[in-house]
């Protein structure tokens, strides 16, 4: 994406950030240590470094000293304006939101703001249509250089985290992320639960013959979502198919429920979100495939409209807002003591049963 894309509600100028580390687990490519080979050497987080860095607390005294220790024996010099602007508290904190304006991450991001407003924080916010390594970047510099105390991401993309895990920004980071990401302070709901949950509901109605629209490759949230269907299938002794990848839009949902229809095998469909099951019900209207009588439809977040679709959408609800206040109490947690900060990664979203899903025929059955 162009730098236009991104919010101009960040400060101007470049970033002193270090750069990224290298990825055989020593020193960059160019020779210049960073935090993150200090937090290798080590063997602690990149955050630990920070508060060791800056004098804060939470952080054992064994630990202080290894690493002041791998500092030393690796000549490592912090970025003098990250250092500097991590040492002045300035009650605000960064939000960078990467993809599309949907209605989860939107939820979380003013479940967020709103929690840090109770909590006394201004939110300086950097926003980008898509994921973009160098504007991500950019907006990290920026963000620092306006003296945020912590940055936090909502994006489902990896990409992101690894962005993030190779700057050297002098400042907490806690991500959205579904998947395990070590040394990184992790919010997010259990998708693979949330997954099983929809699936398990499918196989109780009586429904053997099972398909998947997942979404893309490179989210978190697809990926643990198709875990989650997959090992509930299997469970049950049932056979996995492979997903039908769309990109989250009903668009690529219309066209996963037509390739579904017309390869007349599954009974019933688990959708990685509502927008694309309402392409997936369109294709089925489209072909006059009843639902749930010939099909029935599950999907994922329990966006306000599902409740409308035409039937009203079985689907995975998923409590956004509380989502955003949990960020903001991740945040507090290790602004307040880093080491002992819990991740809150273990949230189960609940299923919402409504007239998209019923049991398959005695005909279907008995295929």
């Amino acid at each position: 994406m162009s730098g236009a894309d991104a919010s101009a509600r960040v400060g101007d100028g470049p970033g002193g950030v270090s750069g990224a580390p290298g990825s055989s687990g020593g020193l960059e490519s160019t020779g210049v240590p960073t935090m993150f080979d200090v937090a290798r050497h080590a063997g602690v987080s990149h955050q630990t470094v920070s508060r060791v860095l800056n004098d804060l607390p939470g952080v054992a005294a064994a630990t202080r000293e290894r690493v002041r220790e791998s500092i030393a024996a690796l000549n490592y010099t912090p970025s003098p304006t990250a250092r500097a602007m991590a040492q002045r508290r300035s009650g605000s904190i960064g939000l960078i939101q990467a993809g599309r304006p949907d209605y989860g991450p939107s939820s979380a991001a003013l479940g967020f703001n709103e929690a840090a407003r109770e909590a006394g924080y201004a939110v300086s916010q950097a926003s980008m249509r898509t994921l973009d390594a160098d504007v991500l970047t950019q907006a990290v510099h920026r963000l620092v250089l306006q003296r945020v105390e912590a940055i936090v991401l909502i994006s489902g993309e990896r990409e992101g985290i690894d962005v993030l895990r190779g700057i050297d920004a002098g400042v907490p980071v806690v991500a959205v992320a579904s998947e395990v990401e070590p040394g990184m302070h992790r919010v997010s709901f259990d998708q693979a639960a949330g997954a099983r949950l929809a699936t398990e509901h499918l196989i109780g109605l009586g429904h053997r013959r099972i398909a998947h629209v997942s979404g893309p490759a490179d989210s978190m949230d697809a990926a643990e979502r198709r875990r989650g269907f997959a090992v509930a299938l299997e469970a049950h002794g049932l056979e996995v198919r492979e997903p039908i990848a769309g990109d989250w839009l009903a668009a690529s949902g219309h066209a996963a429920g037509r390739r579904v229809l017309a390869e007349r095998w599954a009974t019933a469909v688990f959708v990685g979100n509502d927008q694309m099951s309402l392409g997936v019900l369109h294709a089925c209207h489209e072909v006059g495939v009843a639902v749930p009588d010939e099909l029935s439809v599950v999907g994922f977040d329990d966006i306000p409209e599902a409740a409308f679709f035409t039937p009203p959408l079985t689907t995975v609800r998923q409590d956004f807002d509380s989502l955003g206040r949990d960020i903001m109490a991740t945040v507090a947690d290790v602004l307040r003591d880093e080491a002992a900060a819990p991740d809150r990664t273990s949230r189960v979203p609940e299923l919402v049963v409504r007239a998209s899903s019923a049991p398959p025929t005695v005909r279907q059955a008995a295929e």
